[in-house]
């Protein structure tokens, strides 16, 4: 019989625990991998399904289906505010991930509302050999503006207060757009028909009223006026009086959703440009003030 040193043996045996070691260890990383993968298609599933619902925005606006149109922009809102919070409660923000979100919302939030009010109010106004056609003129500005608010968002992530949003965000201003042809469509008839009025109306009858609010929609976008973005709310410090507003504010959403969505979105993109008028006057009347207790010690001292 053949006889193994007792070195070589223990030797032997040292290096294939090493290697069952270096096999588990692999598959532990590769169980890791592929559960990590997984995690990372939550948010994007959410993304994607923003990107579907603003691709059949666009192909309902196509075929006359105006109210379903917007109410999907509408869905679309809700899925971008989903993908961003799945990713933060998973721990699964990337790159990929922020880069993803914005080419869903180029369509759901640019491209969806542009095509939609343009077919709803702004068709056969102007051709697009006419480079001054009204209604291409607004649809495409809104369309450019929406482009370019989010490549600015992008450039300016965790640079820029997360109190507050620099122009006016994209997902609100397609609320505007969308909202004001939801309404015209179905909520003043739904007003109309509760006060015995007619309030049916075509989007042709409010096409100087729908270019004013889709090139102010689109110019905000791009503005620098900052609009408050809730990210610091805290829910648990609301008073009993924000509860009483909120039942209220839900009963008249269920009421009607169209009219009181876009009053909501109208109102918060008003906001921003109106804090900024009131303090640049709050601004002057102390200056003023500074400058009248000036004057009065300059004559004080001139009169002793």
């Amino acid at each position: 019989m053949l006889s193994l040193p007792i070195d070589s043996i223990n030797q032997g045996c040292i290096i294939q625990v090493f290697h069952n070691e270096a096999i588990l260890m692999n598959n532990k990383k590769i169980k890791s991998n592929l559960s990590k993968n997984a995690i990372y298609i939550l948010p994007n599933l959410f993304t994607t399904a923003s990107l579907m619902t603003g691709f059949s925005s666009i192909l309902l606006a196509l075929e006359g289906r105006y109210a379903s149109a917007a109410v999907l922009i509408f869905v679309s809102m809700v899925l971008d505010g989903m993908d961003g919070r799945v990713a933060r409660w998973t721990n699964t923000q990337s790159s990929f991930g922020e880069q993803y979100d914005s080419l869903a919302d180029m369509v759901a939030f640019g491209a969806a509302p542009a095509i939609l009010v343009y077919m709803w109010s702004f068709q056969g106004l102007g051709e697009v050999s006419k480079v001054l056609g009204i209604g291409w003129f607004a649809s495409f500005v809104y369309l450019a503006c929406a482009a370019l608010r989010l490549a600015r968002f992008n450039v300016q992530i965790g640079s820029v207060d997360k109190r507050y949003f620099v122009g006016l965000p994209s997902p609100t201003a397609a609320a505007i757009v969308a909202g004001a042809v939801w309404a015209g469509e179905i909520g003043m008839k739904k007003i109309g028909a509760a006060f015995g009025a007619d309030l049916s109306y075509t989007g042709h009858d409010l096409t100087g009223l729908m270019v004013i609010i889709t090139l102010y929609a689109g110019l905000m976008m791009v503005s620098n006026f900052l609009f408050y973005s809730f990210k610091t709310l805290e829910i648990k410090k609301v008073k009993f009086t924000a509860l009483i507003i909120v039942v209220i504010y839900a009963g008249m959403l269920i009421a009607s959703p169209s009219i009181v969505l876009f009053l909501t979105a109208f109102i918060y993109g008003l906001s921003a440009p109106i804090q900024y008028v009131y303090r640049r006057q709050a601004r002057k009347k102390r200056m003023l003030a500074l400058q009248a207790k000036r004057s009065e010690r300059h004559d004080e001292r001139h009169e002793s």
